[in-house]
């Protein structure tokens, strides 16, 4: 299972080379990603309906009890089906939907594949933290895929809003997970169903309320129902995809797995019951006044997601069978509504109900494929629908006030069913017909197969309800009287939904005089304006607390900060600080004289007016502090901190050109005293934390045995190294994501155009000397480039001796940083410096000479070559970022092995590489950029014409 998990991240990061190179054809191979995961399912039947489960257990982050535990059981296998099947079709549709050679295809691809594989861990998830982790993925990748047009207004609004919603109810959903687990000892949810650790009283009904809350927002349930038909700005496959397949069911999946547990609890039924019968009353209501046959069908899911949540909640035997085979009915006709609404609007070029006449005629095989879809969501026999609608009725006849609301509400699907046939094909007076030419065959054969096998499932609907059995069973014994069937006698079920089909065709029959009441009598309270209240309320409040507390003051944020600083940590350690008893102030007289210096240079950093004064006075501090390092016995922290603030004065000196020489005008003398007073108690309380901790130790350190763990597991003698790409490693995954982020942010900040620099290579050389042979090397070639005031020879000649020398040094840094100093930070480090000699010695050319790369690139490389060689140990059933020792032999070298956690060292090395690189292009060659188009003098004007 966790290969169909690796094959679905990988195929989303391939997608945008794959479209590059083969354009929208590349949906064709994308597709059979998630038709493997359809396979997979397919493969598993016998053993899933035999009452069987297959799990899968691999480590992942242990001390948060958050490992990748994987099950399928009968639930999660039907959504595996719904998951893969519809996401393959889906894909094929889109390889002719979208036109040729369209630039955002690539990165819909790469998030629609990623959104499956969240899709995919969340039904596979058997741990409750994993399936809040997938359970977010979702909702970020679908924000991206609603907002897929980010210049429309309304698409970027409907992403917003269902990022929100969506959001804040998953974090109530883990607050509730977070509850339920901490009690039972485990977040596996078959270990705790198993053992039956639940709490009682109220603490489980606030643990069950929290996590229905995550539920109700992800299914659009009433009275957050206003995301999803906004989310019909997304195109037409996305609609079909997470709106009636995917992200949508998440919350009924949810409730359906927790259900056989919590069904009897007070708070769910009552909870469901209410909240699932409005929406499906409300949403049916809606649907009768929309014109756009995609606001029909999202109002329609929105009726239809209350009547899964009612039926799926209701937690009995026969409520499950129902539930389960309502489940996969809606994914089957509501996807292929959506993707015949996108036929019909790719063709016509319109989705409006009173422009639309004579569809049918002209396209008769995508108005049958319709029809049949329509008539299962309306529950008309002999389609899979009707089984489906039939068991829901007879399931809940002991419930007649919830049944009677589901009846009025099937009466409203039957009306706009029929309204979306008749405004979608039907030919009306007055209206000239559409010209409309016959749909291609990669957009009409997905939704004829899905309509197709919502045919075929209505015969075999008694076969289906053998693979759902060991589902049903978690419920208890069934009573017999419920099953899945076209025939089962006169019964009541029988005549409720004749009564459904007599009243719907009646509604349909009166919509002249049914369309303007349905405009009258609407729900007071508008939720899309009930939420644009409260943001427009919560965005006013942060705006006057912003303008309260940020006056746009450095110092006095800084202040703020550091005196909060001083009265709290700081008056609770004079008060009762844990004091050791032995105080050494010094281990080696040698410190004394580098204390010293640091100190000197802090004050007379304090008293600089220049910038570039108090910049490499504090550079020194810095460099103390790299050779404290060395005094006691630190090689490799020094050597990164030796490397660490030269990368930071050189950083500095490219801002500084950018600033006044001088600083502003000093603050008043008191003032100034008031701030050296406040970095004065600030140091002593820093230090004295650090005193408190060395003497409040009581227990043995952790570090103590990771020299023998580096030696044993990391299969390195480095400790610092080892601890950093292994013992650590999830740190440090961290850090360089946030890092990644970061820069990528700056950058976009920085940059208006491209983050590659000049094409030096499509540039005539600048060459003034005698003529050369055709075959001599020019080096430094962007050196003539510069201003002759801004060259030097000397700076060119060490760059020549020194540019090589340090890239191989930081190649070896980066071999041998397992068991000497160094590693992928460090040897980053000096590659990177090895670009600034580079770039002062020759300019913004010579940089692109020197790496003609993006930044955003080296990158992305680096944080996949580090994720990649994280995942890789998980599928040879180790923990992930387990480090493995290969031994090798080469002659006339010898024995030596390899360490798999190098891989993950080299990610890091290209991570701060392309670091410094994007530095040196947005504040060295952006900012150069900007100053000679500013510099008009006659110097700077020849040397632009020379190069």
């Amino acid at each position: 299972m966790v290969g169909l998990l690796i094959l679905h991240v990988a195929a989303a990061l391939v997608a945008p080379l794959l479209v590059r190179w083969w354009g929208r054809n590349a949906c064709y191979v994308l597709a059979l990603v998630p038709a493997t995961a359809f396979g997979w399912a397919l493969a598993h039947w016998k053993e899933v309906s035999e009452g069987g489960a297959i799990s899968e257990s691999y480590g992942w982050i242990r001390a948060l009890d958050l490992d990748i535990d994987l099950r399928v059981t009968t639930l999660s296998w039907l959504m595996l089906l719904l998951v893969g099947g519809v996401g393959a079709l889906v894909l094929t549709y889109c390889a002719r939907y979208f036109k040729a050679g369209d630039p955002a295809l690539g990165r819909f691809t790469s998030v629609f594949v990623g959104f499956a594989a969240a899709m995919l861990g969340l039904v596979l998830a058997d741990n409750l933290l994993l399936l809040y982790v997938c359970w977010e993925g979702t909702t970020i990748l679908s924000f991206l895929l609603i907002g897929h047009k980010p210049e429309q207004q309304g698409s970027r609004r409907a992403a917003n809003q269902a990022l929100i919603v969506t959001t804040v109810g998953g974090l109530a959903m883990l607050i509730g997970f977070i509850m339920l687990g901490e009690y039972a000892g485990t977040y596996r949810w078959s270990q705790i169903v198993e053992a039956g650790a639940l709490p009682g009283g109220a603490y489980l009904a606030t643990a069950l309320v929290l996590i229905l809350a995550g539920a109700i927002s992800k299914s659009a349930i009433f009275p957050v129902s206003f995301w999803l038909p906004a989310a019909m700005a997304a195109p037409t496959p996305v609609s079909a995809y997470l709106h009636s397949a995917a992200m949508v069911k998440a919350g009924v999946y949810l409730i359906g797995l927790l259900a056989p547990v919590f069904a009897v609890i007070t708070p769910w039924r009552p909870l469901l019951f209410t909240l699932g019968a409005l929406t499906m009353l409300f949403g049916g209501w809606a649907a009768l006044r929309q014109t756009d046959l995609k606001l029909v069908l999202a109002y329609g899911t929105v009726s239809q997601l209350g009547l899964l949540v009612v039926v799926a909640g209701a937690g009995t035997p026969e409520t499950a069978l129902a539930a389960a085979a309502m489940l996969l009915a809606h994914g089957l006709f509501k996807s292929t509504l959506f993707l015949v609404v996108g036929i019909v609007d790719h063709q016509a070029g319109t989705r409006e109900l009173p422009e639309l006449s004579g569809v049918g005629r002209r396209m008769p095989g995508v108005a049958v494929v319709a029809t049949l879809a329509a008539a299962s969501m309306a529950g008309v026999p002999p389609l899979f629908g009707f089984v489906a609608k039939e068991a829901v009725f007879q399931s809940l006849l002991e419930w007649p006030i919830v049944l009677a609301a589901l009846v009025a509400g099937t009466m409203l699907t039957v009306a706009y069913s029929a309204r979306f046939l008749w405004g979608a094909f039907a030919s009306k007076p007055g209206v000239k017909p559409n010209d409309v030419k016959p749909s291609e065959l990669s957009l009409f054969l997905p939704p004829a197969v899905l309509a197709a096998v919502g045919l075929a499932l209505g015969p075999l609907s008694g076969w289906f309800e053998k693979l759902l059995k060991p589902y049903t069973e978690l419920f208890g014994e069934a009573s017999g009287e419920v099953h899945l069937g076209l025939w089962h006698g006169l019964t009541p079920a029988l005549g409720l939904s004749a009564l459904a089909l007599l009243v719907g065709g009646l509604l349909f029959a009166g919509r002249r005089q049914i369309t303007p009441l349905a405009w009258l009598l609407r729900f007071p309270v508008n939720g899309a304006r009930a939420y644009e209240w409260v943001t427009h309320r919560v965005d006013r409040v942060a705006i006057e607390v912003t303008g309260a507390t940020q006056r746009g003051s450095l110092p006095q944020y800084l202040g703020t900060i550091l005196i909060a600083l001083i009265a709290a940590p700081g008056m609770a350690l004079l008060i009762g600080g844990p004091w050791p008893d032995d105080w050494v102030y010094w281990h080696n007289p040698l410190q004394l004289v580098v204390v010293g210096i640091m100190s000197v240079a802090a004050l007379l950093a304090v008293r600089a007016r220049r910038r570039l004064t108090a910049m490499l006075l504090v550079g020194v501090t810095g460099y103390s502090t790299a050779v404290t390092f060395v005094l006691y016995g630190a090689p490799d922290l020094a050597l990164t901190q030796f490397l660490v603030e030269t990368v930071t004065i050189a950083v500095f000196v490219l801002v500084l050109r950018r600033l006044p020489e001088k600083f502003s005008a000093r603050p008043l003398l008191r003032s100034r005293w008031l701030r050296r007073a406040i970095g004065l108690v600030v140091g002593l309380v820093m230090g004295g934390m650090a005193f408190a901790a060395a003497g409040g130790r009581i227990a043995v350190p952790i570090s103590v045995d990771f020299p023998q763990l580096a030696y044993d597991f990391g299969h390195g003698r480095n400790v610092v190294n080892v601890t950093l790409v292994d013992i650590r490693a999830w740190d440090t995954m961290g850090e360089i994501s946030v890092l990644v982020v970061a820069a990528t942010g700056v950058a976009s900040l920085i940059f208006q155009r491209s983050r590659v620099g000049p094409q030096t290579r499509r540039r005539p050389t600048p060459w003034s000397g005698p003529a050369r042979r055709k075959d001599q090397r020019v080096w430094l070639r962007g050196g003539p480039t510069l201003l002759h005031r801004r060259r030097s020879i000397v700076l060119e000649v060490v760059t020549r001796l020194l540019f090589h020398t340090m890239v191989i040094f930081s190649i070896f840094l980066l071999f041998s940083g397992h068991n000497a100093p160094g590693g992928g930070f460090a040897g980053g480090l000096v590659a990177g410096l090895a670009l600034v000699v580079r770039y002062l010695a020759g300019g913004r050319y010579e940089l692109e000479e020197a790496a003609p790369i993006g930044a955003g690139v080296v990158l992305g490389s680096g944080l996949a070559i580090s994720v990649l060689s994280g995942a890789l140990p998980m599928i040879f059933g180790a923990d992930a970022l387990q480090s493995y020792k290969i031994d090798l032999f080469l002659p006339g070298v010898g024995d030596f092995y390899l360490v798999t956690s190098l891989f993950f060292d080299i990610g890091v090395y290209l991570i701060v590489v392309g670091l410094v690189l994007d530095i040196l292009r947005s504040l060295g060659a952006e900012v150069d950029r900007h100053i000679e188009a500013g510099d008009t003098s006659d110097e700077a004007m020849t040397t632009r014409r020379q190069s």
